[in-house]
């Protein structure tokens, strides 16, 4: 027989203290139990105790993979933000780097400029720089100062022309003035001009007369002064060129050279001033000094211990000091005022050197004047050259030629003169020299000049007679 298999069946344990209340859980009641909260009977269902786990499950899964991607991004922005840092950075560094390239590129260029300026302030020319221009100034001075010691007077040369009705007022006036006491300027001015306008031009003649030759006078001076300033002014322009000319050429020596000059020297004391005198105490200190030396003692020591015997001396013993010391003291005051005596003579003679310079300079800045003058008119001056070489053409080379003036005459024996005196001057200094000595000459000096002169035209007079004598021959025969 077959055994018959029996099943086992699904072995329940019974429930201990069992209650009603779980006959309701297992029969599948939803009612909740009175007295318990409504969660706990939920979660003690069979249904909802299933359904909860798979969620728990996929929470738990959820949870760290939202976490990772926050981080990443947050680590995504972090390393963003550290790139726009390094960027930044790098910018920074870059400028800072340009900066200090250009504050090094500044710094030597300022360093060659300084050794430039360095080298400038060594160049020293050695020169002479025109006096025109002080020259000039000392003359304005002398003007003003002239000006103002001569207020109230009035000087004849520049004053200006007095026209010819106020110089026939001045006369007419104290006879108006008699014959109408009471008056007024005014009145008296009208009656004047009334008795003008009935004057006959013979009347009139003497005072405009003098009104001309006035006018002449004053325009003469106001002339020259106008001509002399045109001149110096020219003069002062052409010396400021060779100067600038001279200093160019100077700088671009030393600039070549770069040598360097020594330290400056001291101004150099005139050794014929006369020395102050030594006081008392100094002559006292003199004799003393050598025997407190010979003992080895330094300077310092020897002053103190001479300052403490002068002070600790009678006036008895100090009396013959004082009686050398004013001796001495007399002395200097005596060369002193024969010192100065000699440097206000030298100061004079200064003066009149450079009043004659002036004088040189005038001529030489009228003479410039004149070449101005000249190539103003260079065209006239041609033509005019023309002309007188078809005359010389044409002329005869036998006719006697005329003699020199006696300015002429001077002024080759001074040129002479002057040339072994002064050799090396140039001719325009020579020819303003020798103007200046023939003004100065008097009229003695004068005569022998015009004299000799006098005696080549009356020479030169009979070869001309003569020649016109021979030439009218000549055509005679022909």
């Amino acid at each position: 027989m077959a055994a018959v298999v029996q099943k086992k069946g699904r072995s329940r344990r019974a429930l201990k203290n069992f209650s009603p209340s779980d006959t309701n859980i297992s029969a599948g009641d939803p009612s909740p139990i009175l007295g318990e909260p409504e969660g706990l009977s939920l979660l003690l269902s069979p249904k909802n105790s299933k359904k909860a786990l798979p969620k728990s499950k996929s929470s738990a899964a959820a949870a760290p993979e939202k976490s990772f991607a926050d981080e990443l991004l947050e680590l995504q922005g972090k390393l963003q933000q550290l790139q726009i840092e390094k960027e930044k950075r790098e910018e920074m560094l870059k400028r800072k780097d340009e900066e200090i390239e250009n504050r090094g590129k500044e710094n030597e260029r300022l360093q060659v400029e300084i050794k430039k300026l360095q080298k400038m302030k060594e160049f020293k020319p050695t020169m002479s720089f025109p006096i025109v221009s002080s020259l000039r100034e000392k003359d304005e001075d002398k003007n003003e100062k002239k000006k103002k010691k001569n207020k109230n007077k009035t000087c004849p040369e520049k004053k200006k022309p007095c026209p010819a009705y106020f110089s026939w007022c001045k006369d007419q006036w104290t006879e108006v003035k008699r014959e109408n006491p009471d008056a007024d300027f005014k009145e008296v001015s009208n009656v004047l001009g009334a008795k003008w306008k009935t004057l006959s031009a013979e009347e009139k003649k003497p005072y405009e007369e003098k009104y001309q030759q006035e006018k002449e006078a004053y325009l003469q001076v106001v002339k020259q002064e106008k001509r002399e300033n045109e001149a110096m002014r020219l003069l002062e322009e052409e010396q400021k060129q060779k100067t600038a000319m001279e200093l160019l050429e100077q700088y671009l020596q030393f600039k070549q050279e770069g040598d360097k000059e020594g330290k400056k020297t001291r101004k150099a004391k005139d050794p014929l001033k006369p020395k102050q005198p030594m006081s008392a105490f100094f002559l006292f200190s003199k004799e003393r000094r050598e025997a407190l030396l010979q003992e080895n003692k330094n300077i310092l020591e020897v002053s103190k211990i001479l300052g403490e015997k002068w002070k600790n001396m009678t006036e008895e013993q100090k009396t013959p000091y004082e009686e050398i010391a004013k001796k001495h003291k007399e002395d200097y005051q005596r060369e002193m005022e024969l010192y100065k005596q000699k440097k206000i003579e030298e100061a004079a003679t200064l003066e009149k050197e450079e009043e004659e310079q002036m004088k040189v300079m005038k001529q030489e800045a009228l003479q410039l004047l004149k070449k101005k003058e000249k190539t103003d008119n260079i065209m006239k001056k041609t033509k005019e050259n023309h002309r007188h070489k078809k005359k010389e053409q044409n002329a005869d080379p036998n006719r006697p030629k005329k003699p020199p003036s006696s300015f002429i005459l001077f002024s080759k024996e001074a040129r002479k003169q002057l040339a072994n005196e002064r050799a090396g001057i140039p001719n325009s200094t020579i020819n303003a020299m020798i103007s200046v000595k023939w003004k100065e000459l008097s009229e003695a000096d004068k005569q022998v000049w015009n004299e000799k002169a006098a005696e080549s035209l009356n020479a030169y007079k009979k070869e001309v007679e003569e020649y016109n004598k021979n030439a009218a021959g000549a055509s005679n025969q022909a």
